[in-house]
């Protein structure tokens, strides 16, 4: 395989980076809102979980006592 030169290397990075086909802004902004809404959801989830979880294992330790 032959070496190529940096300046190769770089002129081969531009010219893939071209053919990337980039997200519109209005993509993005609708894609980041999803993730945010999507985070605060899980976090919600996860929050009750533990809170659900907490009280039964306190419910199970009280039982012993």
């Amino acid at each position: 395989m032959a070496k190529t030169t940096p300046l190769q290397f770089l002129q081969q990075v531009r010219n893939e980076t071209n053919k990337v086909t980039w997200p519109t802004r209005r993509e993005t902004v609708i894609t980041a809102i999803m993730v945010v809404i999507f985070v605060a959801v899980m976090a919600i989830f996860f929050s009750v979980t533990d809170a659900v979880l907490k009280a039964g294992v306190g419910f199970l330790i009280n039982l012993g006592r």
